[in-house]
């Protein structure tokens, strides 16, 4: 292991560039990403001492670093100065380049009767929320994540560690119209499915479709009105009558999230 002691300043977490990934699960989804370019990985001695034998064979699985990639030996206030501050590392952290940009034109077509699922972010600012809808993505086996190149977060190591590896696992895909990418994955096949409070239709009550884009909105004000028009279905989650009367009526983005990528994961196996 190397002993080279990490530069002395704190990441600014701006997005765009190199930055820095942090967490056993993060690091770890990325070295198993071939597509993940990393260019230093820092480990202290007691998450080496726990963990290297995984971290050496996921270094060994990657052939095409050149010259190959070693830990790092450091310190964890070392760790400390290039993460974000208060940020729970696990004693290691990777720096890396940011994933190749997709296109919806990667997104793959929906044969007839093929069971698919796609989710669309309407400006949806929150990296925490973005990072934990791309975990419900992975778990429940989504095919990607689009996001609006506005009014979306970029790719930073706050977002991986919202996302616990999902990042690496799921193509999150940045769009410049919203509603033309829509359009485009409707011309490959799929329905597309709104989640608005304001809809007659509870999500559990309909007929889901085979291949979907299941469209959330921003935190707070939901979907934009251009967008829910470019459904094919508006459908919402139940509120308990209690609930509504005390001015509660909807969930945050990532809970609502996952309990539709589940109704869509049930009806997969009906």
């Amino acid at each position: 292991m190397q002993q080279n002691a990490p530069e002395n300043r704190r990441s600014t977490e701006a997005g765009g560039g190199e930055h820095w990934l942090y967490g056993l699960h993060v690091v770890t989804a990325a070295l198993r990403n071939r597509e993940r370019k990393i260019t230093r990985l820092l480990t202290t001695e007691g998450c080496m001492e726990q963990n290297g034998a995984q971290l050496e064979a996921l270094l060994d699985a990657r052939i095409e670093f050149a010259p190959p990639l070693q830990p790092e030996r450091a310190g964890r206030d070392s760790i400390d100065n290039v993460v974000p501050k208060g940020a729970v590392h696990q004693g290691i952290a990777a720096r890396v380049r940011p994933l190749t940009p997709q296109t919806v034109d990667d997104i793959p077509a929906a044969a007839p009767g093929e069971r698919r699922i796609v989710l669309a972010l309407d400006r949806v600012t929150d990296p925490h929320n973005v990072g934990a809808i791309l975990r419900s993505a992975a778990v429940f086996g989504a095919d990607a994540v689009l996001a609006t190149d506005r009014h979306s977060p970029p790719e930073t190591g706050v977002l991986a560690k919202s996302a616990s590896g999902a990042l690496d696992a799921v193509p999150l895909v940045r769009v410049g119209n919203l509603s033309r990418a829509l359009a485009d994955l409707k011309d490959k096949g799929y329905w597309v499915v709104g989640l608005d409070g304001e809809a007659k239709d509870l999500l559990g009550d309909i007929k889901l479709p085979d291949a979907a884009v299941l469209v959330l909105g921003a935190e707070g004000d939901g979907a934009r009105r251009l967008t829910l028009e470019g459904c094919d279905l508006l459908v919402r989650l139940p509120v308990a009558a209690a609930a509504a009367e005390a001015g509660i009526d909807s969930l945050n983005v990532s809970n609502a999230a996952a309990i539709a990528l589940y109704e869509f994961a049930r009806h997969r196996k009906d």
